[in-house]
C-alpha cells in the first residue's frame, strides 16, 4: 500500500492557482461508468497530466495531487479503476481494496487511463496540448507502460513504479519488457530504501531505456523509502520538494532541472 487514510501530497497550496476542481463520472469504452476528479488550471500552459492511483484507487490524496496540478497550470483528472467490482465508491480505509487488485485486467485499466486522457482533450478537460501521466506503486508501472500505449503522451511520470513488474501479480505486463515500444520521455523517482524496488531493477530499466534510446530521467533519493511522497514524512520533506520540482522541470521540457 503505498497511502494511508492520513496521507497528503506535500505541496504547498496556491491560493488563485486552481480554476476549480470537481468530482465526476467517465465512461470507459466498454461503458464502464468510473469515478474520476477533475482539476483545470487558471493559467493553463497546455499539458495535462492524467494521475494514476496507487493500490488504494481513487484516494483524497491523488485528488489534492490533481488540484496542485492544476495550480502550476496543469490541467489534470485522476481516476478510479475499480468500479466493474468494487461494491461501492467508498475508497476510505474501510475499503478492502487488497481483494480489489487482483480482480482488475490490463485491458480495462488501459481502457480506464484512455477515458481520462480523452476527457483532458475535450474542452471540459482543457483540450491539453502535450499529455502526460504520472502514477504511484502499481500506478507507476501503469505510468511507464502508457509510454507504449499509443495514447499521445509527451511524457509519463512513476513514482516508486515497478519497473520489472508487480511482485505480487506476476503475470500483469512489466514495464521493462515494453521499453523497446516507448515513444516518449520517462520520468522515474524511485527512494533508495524501498526494499520492494531493488536497485538491480532500477539500474536493468535505465540500461533499458538508454539501448532503446528513451530519454529517462531518473533520480533515486538515499534513505528514502516507498510511498515518501507524503506530507506526514517529515523527514523527507526535503526529497519531496526536490522531487516536485522534478516533475515540474519534466512537464516544463527541462527533464533534471529545477523548476524556476
Amino acid at each position: 500500500m503505498c497511502v494511508d487514510d492520513d496521507s497528503f501530497p506535500p505541496i504547498r497550496p496556491i491560493a488563485g492557482g486552481s480554476a476549480g476542481a470537481r468530482d465526476l463520472h467517465l465512461v470507459s469504452s466498454d461503458g464502464t461508468r468510473f469515478m474520476a476528479h477533475a482539476a483545470r488550471a487558471t493559467k493553463p500552459t497546455g499539458a495535462g497530466m492524467v494521475v494514476i492511483p496507487d493500490v488504494r484507487g481513487l484516494h483524497p490524496y491523488y485528488k489534492e495531487l490533481a488540484d496542485r496540478f492544476a495550480e502550476i497550470g496543469v490541467d489534470a483528472v485522476a481516476i478510479d479503476f475499480f468500479a466493474r467490482t468494487a461494491p461501492s465508491e467508498d475508497r476510505s480505509e474501510a475499503f478492502d481494496f487488497m481483494a480489489q487488485v487482483p480482480l482488475t485486467k490490463p485491458e480495462t485499466l488501459q481502457a480506464d487511463i484512455a477515458a481520462g486522457a480523452a476527457y483532458l482533450r475535450t474542452a471540459d478537460g482543457g483540450q491539453v496540448k502535450s499529455l502526460y501521466s504520472v502514477g504511484f506503486c502499481f500506478g507507476g508501472a501503469l505510468s511507464y507502460l502508457q509510454a507504449a500505449s499509443g495514447l499521445g503522451y509527451a511524457g509519463v511520470i512513476g513514482f516508486y513504479g515497478w519497473p520489472s513488474g508487480l511482485k505480487r501479480w506476476p503475470d500483469r505486463p512489466k514495464p521493462i519488457d515494453a521499453v523497446p515500444r516507448y515513444t516518449c520521455a520517462v520520468q522515474s523517482i524511485f527512494g533508495g530504501a524501498d526494499e520492494g524496488i531493488p536497485q538491480a531493477d532500477v539500474d536493468a530499466f535505465d540500461g533499458a531505456c538508454r539501448k532503446a534510446n528513451v530519454r529517462h530521467d531518473l533520480k533515486v533519493y538515499p534513505g528514502a523509502p516507498h510511498s515518501f511522497f507524503d506530507r506526514k514524512y517529515t523527514e523527507f520533506a526535503e526529497a519531496s520538494a526536490d522531487a516536485w520540482k522534478r516533475v515540474q522541470a519534466f512537464v516544463n521540457g527541462k527533464p533534471g532541472e529545477a523548476a524556476r
